[in-house]
Formats: C-alpha cells, structure tokens, sequence
C-alpha cells in the first residue's frame, strides 16, 4: 500500500515548499497539482482546444511544459480550475498518482477533502494574506515581472474568494488535518514539524 501526504491550504502558503521537502526526506513520489491546471491551461492557450478535452488526455510529460509559471497561464488555470467537469477529469489522473510506489505527496486546495480523503495523514498549511502576498511579490521580483504588492494581494485575495466559493469541490479545510500556520513559523521549522509528524504516522503503522 501506498503511504499518501495530502497538503492543502491557500496560494502561498508554504505547501509546494513543505511538499517537495517531505517527499525529498522520505523519497516519496510529489505532485503539485495546481500544475496539472496550469498544464490544461497553457495547452487551451496554445491550440485553442477545449479544457475538458484537453483535461481527460493530460499525461505527466505536459506538466513539464516551460511556460507553467507565467503569469498568463496561471491566470487562465485559475479560471479554468473552477470548471467541474475539469477537477472531475483531473481527479482521475490525481488518484492513480497517489498510489503509485511506497509513498505519495499530493499538494493542492481539495486533496484531503475530495481527492485522497482516506490519505495516511493531512497537512491544511494557512499564512495571513498579507504575508502570503509578500512572498509571492518577492518571488516576481526576483523573476523580473513589473508589479505591485497591492496588486500581487489583491489577486491572492480573489484567488482565496475563488477556491471558497466554488460550487464543486471548494478548498476546506480537512477535519482531521495537522494545521501549520507558516505566518510566523520559519520555512525550516514548518518542514521539521511536517516531517516529525509524518514519521510519527509512519512509525505507527509499521
């Protein structure tokens, strides 16, 4: 059997840092699935195709496309992530992913509510807005996008609006979920609490 991670939590929050760390510790298999809808979208960019279409067909090698961090992109996964029948075919591709080899890291907005809700153990990783948006405005800078931190949290706060209010699988957070709040918690300390509490599980089961 597989051993699953789930994380969820909002943009920014810490989770693909957490994620890739645990897998990397553990050597588990990771997935950033905020990937597969920036894939979808790039590919509907590109050639005009339906997302739907293009959702059901996606296959692990259009998650390395190069443009999956542009701006352009993200924001057309973001409208396209609010698509039903879009998360219903990318559920699919999520769930064979985590039972593949011993373990399996899958990070995103509904992992431990809808896509592996039986998951060994669930991480909701949270920031305030504002320091959330600080990161994310350090990170464009450093990339050379011309913007503004009042821009940059005004887009984290539609994006949290929007991973709320969606009708079909809303980001919530998982009951059973360990909450890391990363406001105040260094990057270093968040991961060895993550992987303290991962082990722990993992010594339990064995």
């Amino acid at each position: 059997m597989t051993f699953v991670v789930s994380i969820d939590g909002p943009a920014a929050a810490g989770k693909g840092t957490i994620g890739r760390s645990l897998a990397a510790h553990f050597s588990f298999s990771y997935l950033d699935t905020g990937l597969l809808y920036r894939a979808v979208a790039s590919k509907a960019l590109m050639t005009g195709r339906d997302p739907i279409e293009i959702a059901t067909q996606l296959s692990e090698k259009d998650l390395r496309q190069s443009n999956l961090r542009n701006l352009e992109v993200a924001k057309e996964a973001s409208r396209i992530a609010i698509v039903p029948e879009v998360r219903i075919a990318l559920k699919i591709f999520q769930e064979e992913f985590s039972q593949k080899g011993n373990g399996a890291i899958l990070d995103g907005r509904d992992i431990g509510t809808v896509i592996c809700p039986d998951a060994d153990i669930k991480f909701f990783i949270l920031a305030s807005s504002t320091v959330r948006a600080k990161r994310r405005f350090a990170e464009l800078q450093k990339s050379n996008h011309s913007t503004t931190f009042e821009v940059v949290l005004s887009e984290i706060l539609a994006r949290d609006k929007m991973d709320a209010d969606r009708t079909y699988s809303p980001m919530i957070k998982p009951k059973d979920a360990f909450v890391l709040d990363t406001s105040d918690l260094s990057i270093i300390d968040a991961v060895n609490t993550a992987k303290s509490l991962v082990q722990r599980v993992i010594s339990e089961k064995n």
